[in-house]
């Protein structure tokens, strides 16, 4: 198979709509647009949510809830995710984002939590830890350090 001998699936590719040309067409006079009305006019229509003046659904739900401009966001880590890294490594932020662990390190910085086994030695730096991931980093022989 080459690129100048593939075609779509049957099916697939559909003629475009000839509208206006006559009766016999199936699609002359008005073109499918029935008699008169806002739809049958050129640019004509209108924008998705609009109800004929009536209040909109959108707007006749009630609000809930709000974004709490000043919560603390933190990039989480599970204990249970430092198990790759040998012995004796400094496990930063910067280390797991690096090794595709983290997607990316958020305003606050790094949060250890403690799902999970650790059997490794490693010095952990975060912002914050669990009281249980500490506990599971020291009692891997680690040391959990907060920056």
């Amino acid at each position: 198979m080459n690129l100048n001998n593939m075609s779509p699936a049957p099916g697939a590719k559909t003629e475009k709509k000839r509208l206006g040309r006559g009766i016999g067409s199936g699609l002359g006079k008005t073109s499918g647009k029935g008699h008169k009305g806002q739809n049958a006019r050129s640019g004509g229509g209108v924008r998705p949510g609009f109800e004929g003046g009536q209040m909109p659904l959108v707007r006749r739900i009630p609000k809930r809830g709000f974004t709490n401009n000043f919560k603390k966001v933190y990039s989480i880590v599970n204990v249970s995710d430092l198990e790759k890294f040998a012995d004796g490594t400094e496990v930063t932020a910067e280390l797991l984002l690096q090794e595709g662990v983290l997607s990316k390190v958020e305003e606050y910085g790094l949060k250890v939590l403690g799902n999970g086994t650790l059997t490794k030695k490693l010095v952990v730096k975060a912002n914050k830890f669990t009281k249980s991931a500490a506990e599971i980093i020291e009692k891997a022989g680690g040391k959990a350090e907060v920056l």
